[in-house]
């Protein structure tokens, strides 16, 4: 049976490991900048100036990396 890849999850731990410095926007036009510190099916933890923010992913519009995340969707499907 093939498993479906999961994007978001592998960009989000993706960025977390790395410490990626990331602009979020969110659908109120607010912006968030800081590192992914966690995340779960439901919100994001952020660390911006040196606070914690838990983010609700339903609040999100996009994420915007400092550089460009490397995923291996070829392995993730074994």
């Amino acid at each position: 049976m093939n498993k479906s890849i999961n994007i978001q999850d592998q960009y989000l731990n993706q960025l977390r490991k790395d410490g990626t410095n990331v602009t979020v926007f969110l659908l109120n036009g607010f912006q968030i900048r800081g590192q992914i510190k966690g995340f779960d099916n439901f919100t994001v933890l952020f660390e911006s100036e040196g606070k914690q923010q838990l983010v609700y992913k339903h609040a999100i519009s996009t994420f915007a990396p400092q550089r460009n995340v490397q995923l291996d969707l070829d392995n993730s499907e074994k």
